[in-house]
C-alpha cells in the first residue's frame, strides 16, 4: 500500500483529471482523505458505484452533497451500458473543455490524460473496460486484483489509468474497518467473518430492520449480533453434527449475500450534512 500510494502521487503530475470512485453504500469509508490536497488543480469526478446495491434516497442525499460542493457526480452501475454512456458524455465533455484551454493558451492539442482511483473492489477495472469496450484493464471479484498502473486509450485524444485499489489509513477506526469488510474491500483471509457479521446484523437491525426479517424470517431483532447470527444459521440449516449451528459458514454466507445485493440495497453512510 505504501508503494502505490507513492506511485500514486507520482503519476498525478501525469494527468488532468481525476476519477475518484466509490462505494454508493459506504462514500465515507469507501474514499481516502490522503488524496484530497492532490486532487487540487485537477478536474475532479466522483463516481459513485453500486448504486443497484445502495438506497437511493441515501444516494440522492450524496449526490446533492457534492454538487453544493461543485464537484460533478455520477451515481451508477459499472455493468449498466446506460450509465456507462452517461460516464463517457460527463468524461468527454469536461476533457473537451479542459483540451480546448490549453490548446488556447500552448497551441496544442493536447492528450487529456485521467486516473481512475479508489479502493479494492469498488470496480476501477469494470468502469475502465465498460469505457474503453476493451479488456485491458484485468477485473475481478477478489480486492487487490489491479497491481501496477496500466494506461488504457479510450480516444484518439483522451486516456485512462488503472491504479492498484487503496485501502484508507485508518483501518483502526473500528466503524471504517467492519463496513470495508461488509462489502468485501478487505481481503478475507484477514477478517473474521464471525465478528464481522455480529456487527452487521446489529447494524442492519437498526438502520434496515424490514429487509433483515425478511431476507433471513426473523420474527424480532431484540437480541445480540452473535444470537442473531445462530438464529439465521439454524432456519438456514446451517449446522454441524449434533445439529450446532455452523457459525463460520453462516456469516461467510451472509456477507456473500450481502456484497451480492441478494439482502437487499442499503447505505450504511450519510454525508456529513445530514
Amino acid at each position: 500500500m505504501a508503494k502505490a500510494k507513492r506511485l500514486i502521487r507520482e503519476d498525478m503530475n501525469l494527468v488532468d483529471m481525476v476519477i475518484e470512485m466509490l462505494d454508493a453504500r459506504i462514500p465515507i469509508s469507501s474514499s481516502n482523505p490522503d488524496f484530497q490536497a492532490l486532487y487540487q488543480n485537477k478536474i475532479r469526478v466522483v463516481v459513485l458505484n453500486k448504486t443497484d446495491y445502495a438506497d437511493p434516497a441515501k444516494t440522492g442525499l450524496w449526490k446533492e452533497y457534492y454538487r453544493k460542493l461543485g464537484i460533478p457526480v455520477l451515481a451508477i452501475n459499472a455493468l449498466n451500458n446506460k450509465d456507462i454512456q452517461n460516464v463517457k458524455k460527463v468524461l468527454f465533455s469536461l476533457a473537451d473543455e479542459k483540451q480546448k484551454q490549453i490548446k488556447e493558451r500552448k497551441g496544442i492539442n493536447k492528450t487529456i490524460r485521467a486516473m481512475v482511483v479508489g479502493i479494492p473492489n469498488v470496480g476501477k477495472s469494470t468502469l475502465i473496460n465498460s469505457i474503453s469496450y476493451a479488456s485491458k484493464a484485468k477485473t475481478g471479484d477478489r480486492p487487490g486484483v489491479t497491481r501496477v498502473k496500466q494506461w488504457v486509450k479510450v480516444t484518439p485524444f483522451f486516456e485512462l489509468l488503472d491504479t492498484p485499489g487503496l485501502l484508507w489509513p485508518k483501518l483502526g477506526e473500528q466503524e471504517i474497518g467492519l463496513h470495508l469488510a461488509y462489502t468485501g474491500s478487505i481481503k478475507e483471509e484477514i477478517i473474521q467473518p464471525e465478528e464481522v457479521v455480529f456487527c452487521f446484523l446489529e447494524e442492519l437491525a437498526e438502520e434496515y430492520p424490514i429487509l433483515l426479517k425478511e431476507r433471513f424470517q426473523l420474527e424480532n431483532l431484540d437480541k445480540k449480533g452473535h444470537a442473531l447470527l445462530e438464529d439465521i444459521a439454524v432456519k438456514r440449516g446451517w449446522l454441524q453434527p449434533g445439529g450446532i449451528p455452523d457459525m463460520h459458514r453462516a456469516a461467510k454466507q451472509i456477507l456473500n449475500e450481502y456484497q451480492s445485493g441478494a439482502i437487499g440495497r442499503t447505505t450504511l453512510e450519510l454525508p456529513p450534512s445530514c
